[in-house]
């Protein structure tokens, strides 16, 4: 019995970079007629060498022309001669600059001056002592008063608008828009149209149908043994064990005793509270304060006449005859009588009905009632049939199924019972012969 699997080789053996061809399912699989298993179509990685001469003429070849290229002559530098003498690194500004000897700057820097906290320091400034208090009166409005009083009586004269305006009589404007009247028209409705005219009615064709095929069960029997049930077999194992180890967390209840740097170079100074300036408080000063400003000191007032208008005398006459209020625009604009224009309404086309209300619609008068005859239900009653017959519960597949006997691969096994180990093969395949019983002569 040889047992081949679809593995490729291998690397303790001959490595040739082929899989093994041959499988078992292969060598089991039933041909039925000329039907042979599909061939793969995945091209092969062999190169294919052009059995043709290969011509080495390019586009490039057939059209570049070779031209003549004169080798450019080259400029040949001329020998560095040095000059004789010495350079003269004298400029103007060596010659014009005059040299100062000049000291270091020594630094002014105030001297530090020591504060003395203790004591108490009486000293008078020099707006004190320069400010002298002068003897100044209170100033006096010199303001006019308001000799203005508004009128308390109505003010009630008319204006040269409303003495002038004759109120006119305004008419509507007629209406020239046009009545929303549907006009129906006397010619009865043509109803044809061009696809109606133009329209050729054919006969249609036949429509093929297809038959339906009737549907022929195999002759033979179903397999429902795949190859996983075959070569399948469950071993019982353990489950891994887990190689971590346990992990223990150490806790320490008990604080920290010991000196660190940071404890060591940073210890506790005593500071002392800052000083708080205390304000003196306010004391006002004595006496009444004088609000009088030299302006007000100085100021000498005059008596002094208002000043008369120079204005020219006006060539008024007076007369003692009335007003006449007569203009124009009087005469030829006279006021019209007005008043306020009305609600234009539009005239109601259908009357009012006088009668009473009868709530009978066309629909009720013309409707004639019909008696409902309720309509049979075809639905099936929901109940269960019961019949005395018994249940025939024979399949095509009780009638069809033949039970085969589950077989173990022995390739499965490492050493399979019934057979003997020969040998191994250069691709890694184990061979092993089955054990024949002796039969005994009589």
């Amino acid at each position: 019995m040889q047992h081949r699997c679809p593995h490729g080789t291998t690397k303790i053996y001959e490595n040739s970079g082929m899989p093994c061809p041959t499988t078992e399912y292969l060598e089991k699989y039933p041909v039925y007629g000329n039907v042979q298993p599909p061939q793969s179509l995945k091209p092969k990685q062999e190169f294919q060498a052009c059995r043709g001469k290969m011509e080495g003429i390019t586009t490039f070849k057939s059209d570049y022309r070779p031209y003549e290229i004169v080798k450019q002559p080259r400029h040949v530098p001329e020998e560095y001669k040095p000059n004789h003498g010495e350079i003269d690194l004298g400029t103007t500004y060596k010659q014009d600059f005059n040299s100062y000897k000049v000291q270091p700057v020594a630094i002014v820097r105030p001297l530090e001056r020591q504060e003395v906290k203790k004591g108490k320091l009486n000293t008078v400034p020099t707006y004190k002592d320069d400010y002298r208090a002068w003897d100044v009166q209170k100033w006096e409005l010199y303001k006019p008063e308001q000799t203005y009083h508004p009128p308390t009586v109505k003010f009630g004269n008319s204006t040269t608008f409303q003495d002038d305006y004759i109120p006119q009589e305004i008419k509507p404007r007629q209406s020239f828009k046009p009545s929303l009247v549907v006009k129906h028209s006397t010619v009865p409705f043509n109803g044809d149209t061009s696809h109606h005219l133009d329209y050729v009615p054919h006969q249609l064709e036949f429509k093929f149908v297809r038959p339906k095929e009737v549907y022929k069960p195999p002759n033979q029997s179903f397999e429902n043994l795949t190859t996983h049930r075959y070569d399948f077999q469950g071993l019982v194992g353990e489950t891994a064990k887990i190689c971590k180890p346990a992990y223990t967390r150490l806790t320490q209840n008990a604080p920290f005793e010991g000196s660190t740097e940071f404890r060591e170079s940073f210890q506790p100074w005593e500071i002392s509270p800052p000083e708080v300036k205390k304000v003196p408080k306010y004391v006002p000063p004595t006496g009444t304060m004088q609000l009088n400003s030299m302006s007000q000191l100085d100021y000498v007032p005059y008596q002094v006449s208002r000043v008369v208008p120079i204005r020219p005398i006006s060539p008024r006459r007076s007369n003692n005859f009335p007003f006449q209020g007569k203009s124009t625009t009087k005469e030829d604009f006279p006021a019209w009588e007005s008043c306020r224009q009305g609600i234009v309404k539009r005239q109601q086309q259908i009357p009012n009905p006088s009668g009473k209300f009868d709530g009978l619609s066309t629909f009720r008068s013309h409707y004639v009632p019909h008696e409902l005859i309720p309509r049979e239900s075809c639905k099936p009653l929901n109940v269960a049939l019961k019949s005395s017959v018994p249940f025939d519960d024979v399949t095509m597949y009780s009638i069809e199924y033949a039970p085969k006997k589950q077989e173990i691969c022995p390739a499965s096994y490492p050493f399979p019972p019934g057979y003997i180990f020969e040998n191994t093969n250069s691709q890694g395949h184990k061979f092993f012969r089955k054990i024949t019983p002796a039969v005994k002569a009589f």
